[in-house]
């Protein structure tokens, strides 16, 4: 089982660049974050017409969620659990049925900035709310995953340039504890499963020629618990797309679970 995640920044700025990466890759599922369109404007049959089955969590000019799947999706929910004042459209979850059942969860990490200030504090507080929701899975001891764009760099390692993040709320020590508080109750990083190598960057700032500077960042992750992780066979970046036309500024990130 091939899944995606993808933060494709406007599905109408990506209407003929996204069919075409799938025409192309071919993934099973691909989680889809920034979709910036209420669910009934969200163009389906360009998907369906692909042989995907279609959910979405829209929200009008900003965030939305998508999962896109040739395996029928189950139990779908929409919101992250444990505040419901959050109007903000930017979890989804569904379990798939391959070989055997894989709960997925696509999300939309608040970006934080400015700060501090309480763009970063909603960071925070969503952050505690994914942490118990994670717990959860944990608990129930199967197969599950959390993917998506964690507007989290997680290590030096993880940017071309880390000095210029070091004010920025994707790289702020409380962030990152934040994430690390997570991945520490017992999920695996899928990249760093697979490779340590430098480098590896989903992210390319549409500014100061970024990508020409392979100036980039890691901020897409797959987090897989120990019973997803044990069918990890591969993770990979399709970098290549980001010199592509129109291309988001993020890319795809994939892995293959035996699954």
């Amino acid at each position: 089982m091939k899944i995606a995640t993808f933060n494709i920044n406007g599905i109408k700025a990506r209407a003929q660049a996204l069919p075409a990466w799938l025409d192309d890759a071919q993934p099973d599922v691909v989680l889809l974050q920034e979709i910036k369109s209420v669910d009934e404007n969200f163009p389906r049959e360009l998907f369906e017409d692909r042989g995907y089955n279609v959910e979405t969590h829209g929200q009008k000019s900003f965030n939305g969620v998508a999962i896109l799947s040739k395996f029928p999706l189950e139990d779908v929910e929409r919101g992250l659990p444990g505040d419901d004042s959050d109007e903000q459209a930017r979890w989804i979850e569904t379990t798939v049925v391959g070989k055997s059942a894989v709960r997925l969860c696509g999300l939309y990490l608040p970006n934080g900035n400015p700060a501090p200030g309480p763009k970063f504090d909603y960071k925070l507080a969503w952050m505690d709310r994914l942490r118990s929701r994670a717990a959860d899975l944990l608990a129930q001891e199967e197969p599950a995953l959390m993917a998506g764009d964690y507007n989290i760099i997680p290590q030096a390692e993880d940017a071309k340039t880390p000095d210029a993040w070091r004010e920025d709320a994707l790289f702020l020590p409380e962030s990152r504890n934040a994430y690390r508080r997570i991945v520490n109750l017992g999920f695996t990083d899928a990249l760093r499963a697979r490779t340590q190598a430098p480098e590896n960057y989903s992210f390319w700032d549409y500014q100061a020629g970024a990508w020409n500077r392979n100036n980039g960042i890691r901020i897409d992750h797959f987090l897989l618990t120990p019973q997803a992780a044990d069918l990890l066979v591969d993770c990979r970046i399709d970098k290549e797309i980001r010199g592509h036309d129109k291309p988001s500024d993020h890319v795809p990130v994939w892995i293959e679970l035996d699954a």
